[in-house]
């Protein structure tokens, strides 16, 4: 991923909290097949190595676990709050009309490689640290056990997990905003006058431009255009 210095991010606390805030990850992989990319929830296990690992599943019947072989190389990506920005947000356009549009987002990238499991107390203990993680912030969490053993058990027979130690984490927080107050082409009142749709109607998701614009200010210093 191309990244100018400005904007990447390569803290490992912050890149660890962001996969834990946007844990849908895209596991993205080269087969025989030609590439694959599935969709899906992963759990950060800190403690591996020296960046973590990423512990997931998928479905038996998904043939990804067949065509992709242990020990090939994955890339997964986490994609984080992003949105349109437009050259009328700033007050240079008025001024000199030298801005053009661009985009705001977040982004981490994990590389490592791939390790398929199938036994039963294993992928157990995945669903349960899991949901448990999911449902921690629920006023009554619901826990695997909740569920009737006869209907939890055969479910452990038609998935495949896997684990995926993390072999190199790359962070990229463009954001335009930050880059704009930078070169001086916009100021902070400016942005948060301007008219930028949300994302999304939930309050507890990442959903706006401004998040990203944010999560670039707490975590690098921005001195120049995107890219």
């Amino acid at each position: 991923m191309y990244t100018p210095s400005h904007f990447a991010e390569a803290k490992l606390p912050v890149l660890h909290d962001f996969i834990r805030r946007h844990s849908l990850g895209t596991l993205i992989a080269s087969t025989a097949r030609g590439l694959e990319a599935e969709h899906v929830p992963l759990l950060l296990v800190e403690s591996r190595g020296d960046y973590g690992a990423l512990q997931g599943h998928v479905a038996r019947a998904n043939p990804i676990w067949q065509v992709l072989p242990d020990g090939a190389d994955v890339l997964v990506v986490f994609q984080g709050p992003h949105h349109y920005v437009s050259p009328s947000w700033y007050p240079a356009k008025q001024e000199h009309g030298r801005v053009v549009p661009t985009w705001n987002y977040v982004v981490v990238h994990a590389r490592g490689r791939i390790t398929w499991n199938r036994e039963r107390a294993w992928l157990r203990d995945l669903l349960e640290r899991t949901i448990d993680f999911n449902e921690r912030a629920q006023p009554h969490p619901w826990r695997l056990t909740d569920a009737p053993a006869e209907f939890v058990e055969p479910m452990l027979d038609a998935i495949v997990g896997f684990e995926i130690p993390i072999a190199s984490l790359q962070g990229k927080w463009s954001s335009a905003r930050a880059a704009a107050r930078a070169i001086g082409w916009a100021s902070s009142g400016g942005w948060r006058r301007s008219r930028a749709p949300r994302l999304t109607s939930s309050r507890s998701a990442c959903g706006s431009w401004r998040r990203a614009g944010d999560y670039a200010r707490r975590s690098t210093t921005t001195r120049g255009w995107p890219a």
